[in-house]
Parts: C-alpha cells; sequence; structure tokens
C-alpha cells in the first residue's frame, strides 16, 4: 500500500521519468547535503518533494536488488518515501541491506557526520538501532561520470526501442 496520499501529492512538485527524477533527486541529495551517489536507482517512473514537511518518494517498477559496495547488498522495494533535513534522512522505507550473514535488514535512518571535515563519514541505521558508517566518498558519483552513465543508460534504451 502506497503511503503517498493525494493529499500528499497535491502539495508536491511531482517529477515523471528516470532522466528527469533523477536529475531532480541528485540535485536535492546535494542541497540536503548528501551524497549523490546514494540511493542509486535506474528506471524512476515518478518522484515527488513536499518542501513545506521534506517527505519524498520515489517510484519504480519492482523491486530491485543493487550491489552498491563491497559485499552489501542494497533492496529497494517499488516505492522508497522518507523525510529529508540537512544531512539527514529519516523514517526511511522501502530500502533494506544484506551483508555477510545474509540477513535482511530494513534501514530507517541515514546521516552525514562531519567528525573531520577531511573524512565526513555516512551512517546507515536501523530501527533496533544497530548502525555502519562508512566514508562519504563511496556513495559521491562524479558529475561528469554519472551524466555519461545516464546517457549511455539511454542510448542503450534508444537501441533496444529501435530493434
Amino acid at each position: 500500500m502506497s503511503q503517498v496520499t493525494q493529499e500528499m501529492k497535491a502539495k508536491a512538485e511531482v517529477y515523471y521519468g528516470d532522466e528527469t527524477c533523477r536529475e531532480k533527486f541528485t540535485l536535492l541529495l546535494e542541497e540536503k547535503g548528501l551524497p549523490n551517489g546514494l540511493l542509486a536507482l535506474q528506471d524512476i517512473q515518478e518522484c515527488g518533494y513536499v518542501k513545506d514537511t521534506g517527505f519524498v518518494w520515489l517510484r519504480h517498477k519492482k523491486k530491485r536488488d543493487s550491489y552498491k559496495f563491497q559485499d552489501v547488498v542494497i533492496r529497494y522495494d517499488a516505492e522508497i518515501t522518507a523525510y529529508f533535513e540537512p544531512n539527514k534522512i529519516k523514517n526511511l522505507t522501502g530500502v533494506k541491506a544484506k551483508e555477510f550473514m545474509n540477513i535482511w535488514v530494513t534501514l530507517t535512518e541515514i546521516y552525514v557526520q562531519e567528525s573531520s571535515p577531511s573524512a565526513p563519514s555516512i551512517t546507515f541505521k536501523t530501527p533496533v538501532g544497530l548502525s555502519r558508517s562508512f566514508p562519504v566518498s563511496v556513495f559521491k558519483v562524479q558529475t561528469d561520470m554519472f551524466n555519461k552513465e545516464v546517457k549511455e543508460l539511454l542510448a542503450d534504451k534508444a537501441k533496444d526501442l529501435g530493434n
């Protein structure tokens, strides 16, 4: 069941299509002081942002697993919701992680700590208080590289549609 109500949608900036949603979501991450490669999704159909409350949602076609780094697998539900604040995502839904023990854990909070200016860290927290931190640099995508990847993805899709 969707957490996005018609009332929320009426108050939101809503965007459609993968390229537009990725661009808007990346800009929002950067605006809130979060790394631009966080929650890297593909095939986003709809995204929205309620500026007054910080509520954000992303919808894509189906659940998807993604290897983000090391041996961690990230699973995205078809709908992801959260509240954004500066340097923080809270009340996150629709994102799980699995590491070496093959147990899926729900992630509910993500925040950036400026513990040292040269090496800020990003922490992922579960509902039971377990957390794990990584260097922010792991989740940053060079803008030129990101744009190149998006262009390549779009070119591949155009080829698929042409055949």
